[in-house]
């Protein structure tokens, strides 16, 4: 199974339509990704529902794919926090695909790498082709994502990480 988490808790962001474009074009190559996304998750403590997300979500997912907007240079409080208050064992194992999103211009490569480290430490491959998207903010019109150069990125990663 395949899971596309969007790592960010913030309402309305751009990392959850990245992370709703990456399900549409993962489903385009016959591969259902639910989405789990980190709007209004309690990940401060072990509680019913975190134990919940990782039987449904964590556990089944092989291979996962992070959505993770830059946060002051790193990652989301939440992404890590959710990392954290989780059995280390639901990591053990899995593939990972990494996207950066960023309004500036290095699609947060800095995160990734900071993330890369987390998920090495729980025992998770992540493939080498992560994804810096930068200047997010520009790259959405009325119909969706509209640059061609960023889509068929995306398309290339995908088909890598399928076969990865």
């Amino acid at each position: 199974m395949y899971l596309i988490i969007s790592g960010t808790n913030r309402k309305g962001s751009y990392t959850l339509r990245i992370a709703e474009l990456y399900q549409q074009l993962i489903k385009e190559k016959n591969i259902e990704a639910p989405i789990l996304s980190l709007v209004d998750l309690n990940v401060l403590e072990k509680n019913p529902s975190i134990i919940q997300l990782e039987q449904e979500l964590l556990i089944p997912a092989g291979k996962i794919i992070f959505i993770s907007p830059e946060y002051n240079g790193s990652i989301p409080g939440v992404l890590k926090c959710l990392i954290d208050v989780t059995d280390r064992k639901v990591w053990q194992g899995k593939k990972a695909l990494l996207t950066g999103i960023s309004r500036g211009r290095a699609g947060n490569l800095r995160g990734m790498d900071h993330l890369t480290g987390i998920l090495h430490y729980v025992r998770t491959v992540v493939h080498p082709n992560k994804l810096p998207i930068s200047i997010v903010d520009t790259l959405f019109d009325q119909n969706g994502m509209g640059h061609a150069g960023t889509l068929k990125a995306i398309d290339n990663q995908l088909d890598e990480f399928i076969a990865f």
